[in-house]
């Protein structure tokens, strides 16, 4: 199999890694960080460069890229720990591309490709352990369209998006609607996360929503799907520049007149770092070479990937802060916040246990050696 990327994918990731390291410094988003955990204008740019419409269809104003190109780009702002939520924008450019009706996508995918529309997705409540199939949220039909009342938690950048698409029960089935965040009934409460990130807690009440599709189950899947293939390539960019940052700094730190990077307890230890980076860099390449699978097949790969980049992200992380000491938990100090990031996105779309599970549920009577 080959594994190489072509000359476009190679071109669009220099693009994006030289926005990030000349328009995205440390500093940049430590501003962000203190001003709330998102930056409009840091938006504008990922828009600018055509991130934003990395899955939307070319008819519709993107640039209808596949997952091998989200992977490359989510790499590289992995590397600069990004706070604007590009994933959200995969999410909602792919599912409305493939779920919503004409006039539906006619309204929102040039907006969502231009950056001028942040449509997030809300669909964790509050008890459901990460289910996908667990939802409290209800829609009724109107003579106008419809209406929502729900609770949904931790909303990426749930009060500063333009709109949400919500997983509610329509008629005692999962359907996926979208809802204007200014329209009436919907109020949120935004807050700052561990990463310095920022997410919400939306409550809608009777909140006029637009159906993007009665299939919600399936069109949530594949959202979710989406996500833990854009966390786990974001997840090796972190990693890959937490393991660049410690290395130097074993290189350069000196105990008893040597740099510690000479010991050997400490050598293994970063090897041993390369090993889990290099095992989590295979399973994101499976996760999105896998992402346009058929669906058994697709939600298999991905809580498999799931489960090895939870396992390589708390190691890599952690090891980064003890190998540097004291100076690796404070908050002035970058590796701290590349930790931070890791120990979130562990957490994200699914924790590694919940993932173990969904693996486990998917052997049947497949696993073993008597199999």
């Amino acid at each position: 199999m080959d594994f190489d990327f072509s000359d476009d994918q190679e071109q669009l990731r220099d693009a994006v890694r030289k926005w990030v390291d000349k328009g995205y410094s440390f500093d940049r988003r430590r501003a962000a960080e203190k001003a709330g955990g998102f930056d409009r204008v840091a938006w504008g740019e990922l828009a600018e460069l055509g991130l934003c419409g990395l899955y939307v269809p070319e008819d519709d104003g993107g640039l209808g890229m596949g997952p091998v190109e989200g992977m490359v780009v989510m790499e590289e702002l992995g590397r600069g720990i990004v706070l604007e939520p590009l994933t959200q924008a995969l999410i909602a450019g792919a599912v409305i591309a493939n779920y919503a009706d004409a006039a539906t996508k006619a309204t929102w995918l040039p907006r969502i490709s231009s950056g001028e529309a942040l449509v997030v997705l809300a669909y964790q409540e509050p008890g459901a352990r990460y289910a996908l199939g667990r939802c409290k949220a209800v829609a009724v039909a109107t003579g106008s369209g419809y209406q929502l009342t729900g609770h949904k938690s931790v909303v990426p950048v749930g009060d500063q998006a333009d709109a949400l698409l919500v997983p509610a029960l329509l008629d005692g089935k999962t359907a996926l609607f979208l809802v204007e965040r200014s329209a009436s009934g919907v109020a949120c409460k935004g807050y700052g996360t561990q990463d310095g990130s920022r997410a919400a807690e939306v409550q809608l009440t009777d909140a006029p929503a637009t159906l993007v599709t009665a299939d919600g189950q399936t069109a949530l899947e594949h959202a979710v799907d989406i996500g833990i293939a854009a966390t786990c390539a974001e997840a090796v960019g972190v990693m890959d520049k937490a393991m660049a940052i410690t290395a130097e700094y074993l290189m350069t730190r000196k105990q008893f007149g040597a740099v510690i990077g000479s010991f050997q307890a400490l050598r293994h230890r970063a090897a041993d770092m390369k090993m889990e980076l290099e095992l989590a860099r295979s399973m994101s390449f499976y996760a999105s070479l896998k992402l346009n699978a058929p669906t058994a097949e697709r939600r298999a790969a991905m809580a498999r990937a799931k489960v090895q980049l939870g396992a390589s992200m708390r190691f890599v992380g952690q090891q980064a802060v003890q190998l540097h000491g004291g100076i690796g938990v404070t908050n002035e100090y970058i590796v701290s916040h590349y930790f931070k990031k890791l120990t979130q996105m562990e957490m994200t779309f699914g924790d590694s246990l919940h993932h173990l599970g969904e693996v486990s549920a998917r052997m049947e009577d497949k696993a073993g050696v008597f199999a």
